[in-house]
């Protein structure tokens, strides 16, 4: 019959966007990664389970590094994947409440966004 459409993680390009995610008082996931990294194909589809599994009590976002000025500066970014989860905590600087680097357990994100007040749908 009909099936509910999966929720997949949204595509980010701009700190701003970011920053108003995190005013909302959500957690937000924000996975940083980029074309041709093969550990960040291998969480594409975790973080797209996430994304479908915690529906509307979080935001699970996606940025690709390459597009997203501002991006690496504002966060440090090293290395993709890079996964943090924001706090919004008003003012111009995001504050990453958690952060990991490489390949993450889906249980540990899941972890975290619970952690931080999300709830699976």
């Amino acid at each position: 019959m009909f099936r509910s459409k999966r929720r997949k993680a949204m595509p980010v390009n701009n700190i701003g966007h970011l920053r108003s995610l995190a005013e909302e008082g959500k957690p937000v996931l924000v996975d940083f990664w980029q074309v041709g990294c093969g550990p960040c194909k291998v969480m594409d589809g975790i973080v797209d389970e996430l994304a479908n599994e915690y529906g509307e009590s979080a935001h699970v976002v996606k940025v690709d590094v390459t597009r997203a000025h501002g991006a690496v500066q504002e966060f440090g970014i090293r290395s993709t994947p890079t996964f943090v989860v924001l706090s919004g905590q008003g003012g111009k600087k995001l504050r990453p409440r958690w952060r990991q680097s490489g390949l993450v357990k889906k249980d540990q994100l899941s972890k975290v966004l619970e952690r931080e007040g999300a709830t699976r749908a």
